[in-house]
Formats: C-alpha cells, structure tokens, sequence
C-alpha cells in the first residue's frame, strides 16, 4: 500500500514541466524549486526504507523469507532513481561542457619577453575555469541533498568518474603552448645607423634658462606595466582538481564506488604533475626512472600524448599514427576509464611498430623503453 501511494504521488511530479526548470540549479535559483523538494521527499522516504532493509538484510538475493520483499526493494530503488537521476543529469549536462572545453588553450595577446624592470604579469584563467569557480559550491550543495541516500551513491560515484574523466581527455590533448610570449620586432640596422647620425649631425640643445623653468611639485611615478600570462595546463588541472574536490564522495559504505573514485582524482592529481615536467622541458633530461614515476597513476593513453609531446619525437597526434580520425581515436579508445585500459596494449603496441620504423632518435628512443615498460606492465 505505502509503495502504490509513493508511486501514484511522485508520477504528477515527475511529469510536470516544473520538475526540470531549471534542470540544474544557478547562482539565480540555487534551491530546488517546489516541485523537485516534494520529489526529494518522496525519494528520501523510499532511501530510508532500503537503508531498514539494508540494516534487516531484507530483500536480497540471499534472503529466504519472501520473494515480495524482493519485489519491493527494487520498487523502492527505482523511486529513489527516478528522482536523483533526472536531477544529476542535469548538473552532468551543465559541467561536460566546461571540463570538455578545457582542451582549447585561451588566445590573449601577450606582451615583449624581455620584460622591464618592474612589470608584473597577470595570470589570465581560462574561462571554463572561472565558470567552474561560481557554480562549484552551488552544485556541491545540491548533490549532497540529491545523494543523502546509500542508494544513490552510485549515480553520485557515475557523475564523478565522468567529469575527471573528461577533464583527463581534454588536458592531455590539449595543445602545447611556450610559457614565453613571442617577441616584439626589432629595427633594422639602417634605420638605426640613420638615427645614429642624424643624432650626431644636430647641435646640442639649449639648456633652459632657469628665468623661465617652472617649478613642479614631484609627480607620482607611473605604474609598472601588466603582462598577460595565460594559465598553463598544468594549472588548470590543480585547478580543476581543488573544484571537482568540493563535490560530494561516495560515502564508506559504498567502497567499491570510493575506491574508483579516489583512483581517477589520483589520476587528476598525476596529470597535473606530469603536465608540469613537460612545462618545465623535465623530459629533456632523459631520466627514464622519473618518468615511469610521473605516469604511474596515469592511464597509459593519457600519458600517451604528453610523453610524445614532452620528448618531441612526433608532431603527429596518436589517432594520426593510428591512421583514424580524432573523432574516431576518441569515441573507440577514449570513451572511459574501462574502455581506455581494454585499447591501451593495442594501442600501445602500434605506436610502438610506428617509432620503431621511424628514425632511432634519442626522443624515439626514451618514448619507445617507456610504452615497453608500460605494455609489460599490461599484460602483467
């Protein structure tokens, strides 16, 4: 009787347009509106009852008292579903594309490198960043209203995968861009011999006589010029990492879900170290130890990218020495943290064919002991 009375009160809801304006919530309307709290509640009524049913062991497969209780533990879980994952959904929908558009370096205009005595450089975020830093908090609150549940822990933990997922893809591919800003053009050599001499042809000029000089008060000194600085990937992923921290784990009762979930922020946290040795040309050095080091919590076809552009041994894009499209490199090999290592020995191994066909440089070299290391670590 109690689950058809849930069911018939939490079917208006679901349909109403209201349940999903807005889909996610904004620093206009942070809090659920109407409709979604009373969904809320008839979903927290159903999570406390499986929570009892988890204390009491009932409805399980292993339970031998009645196969109704079984009948209803599901009811009870597709409650609970029905209302958590809409709402999640659409956060999910609103982060994707900010953590996707990651990828794209941001174009400023930078100024000379050789930098004046006094000038100060002013670290321009990329804008999914800044959106990231206003919503973040608001979000955080709302799915920890969304998974007070154990039954929904693992939307919760679905949801946290895939955003650091994403923003693992679009990091490492995001192109390579020199912390030095391009120089300002230089004079030629006959414009300056020309100064030079018509400085040396004109008389010197009349002092000022002190009759006429006015007397000033001291001016205030100019203020040091800014440069723009574009954030670097490596900040973006520490960035990236403190924001997607602030969201909500799975709770320890769910351990499988907190242990992956914990892996792919370790898999963040790695990046951003790995993105910072290739920054500061770390890769030069050669030390094969160190990079084994560096990619150890990483998975071998995000690391992939970054090795090759950190040792200069190819310009080509992995999916170009695949002989596929981006679009397909990405969807086939790259839709997640499974998908990835099944396709990383193939992927490997082809690249491997490929180095080792081309000329044994000292980059080809370094690139091809470590994916060896890391094919053997595969298959072991």
């Amino acid at each position: 009787m109690l689950l058809s009375n849930l069911s018939a009160h939490l079917l208006p809801l679901l349909s109403s347009p209201a349940f999903l304006t807005p889909a996610a919530p904004t620093p206009q309307i942070p809090n659920p509106n109407p409709t979604q709290l009373h969904a809320l509640a008839l979903a927290g009524l159903a999570g406390e009852l499986l929570e009892a049913f988890d204390d009491l062991g009932l409805g399980l497969e292993a339970d031998a008292r009645g196969e109704g209780l079984k009948m209803i533990r599901d009811s009870l879980m597709s409650v609970v579903s029905r209302v958590v994952d809409p709402l999640i959904g659409g956060i999910k929908a609103e982060l994707i594309p900010l953590i996707v558009a990651l990828e794209n370096p941001i174009n400023i205009t930078l100024g000379s490198p050789k930098m004046l005595a006094g000038t100060k450089s002013y670290i321009v975020h990329h804008p999914s960043i800044v959106a990231l830093q206003t919503t973040m908090p608001i979000y955080a609150r709302a799915l920890t209203r969304y998974t007070a549940w154990t039954t929904s822990q693992a939307a919760l933990a679905s949801l946290l995968i895939s955003l650091l997922w994403r923003g693992l893809v679009a990091l490492s591919n995001r192109p390579y861009q020199s912390g030095s800003p391009p120089g300002s053009p230089g004079l030629s050599s006959a414009v300056l011999k020309g100064r030079r001499q018509s400085a040396s042809m004109s008389p010197p000029a009349t002092p000022p006589s002190m009759r006429f000089a006015i007397k000033l008060p001291p001016s205030r000194p100019p203020s040091p010029p800014f440069v723009q600085v574009p954030s670097t990937a490596a900040a973006d992923a520490r960035a990236l990492y403190d924001l997607l921290s602030r969201l909500p784990r799975p709770v320890a009762a769910s351990q499988l879900a907190r242990e992956a979930v914990d892996e792919a922020f370790d898999g963040l946290k790695g990046l951003a170290v790995l993105l910072e040795a290739e920054q500061t040309n770390a890769f030069a050095k050669g030390d094969q130890i160190e990079l084994e080091r560096l990619t150890a919590n990483l998975p071998t076809l995000i690391a992939l990218p970054i090795v090759l552009r950190g040792h200069g041994s190819t310009s080509r894009t992995v999916a170009e020495m695949l002989g596929i499209s981006e679009d397909e490199y990405r969807k086939g090999c790259l839709f997640g943290f499974s998908r990835a290592e099944e396709y990383a020995a193939a992927v490997g191994q082809r690249v491997l064919v490929t180095l080792t066909n081309e000329a044994q440089t000292s980059a080809n070299v370094a690139v091809t002991k470590w994916l060896e290391v890391e094919l053997a670590s595969a298959d072991g």
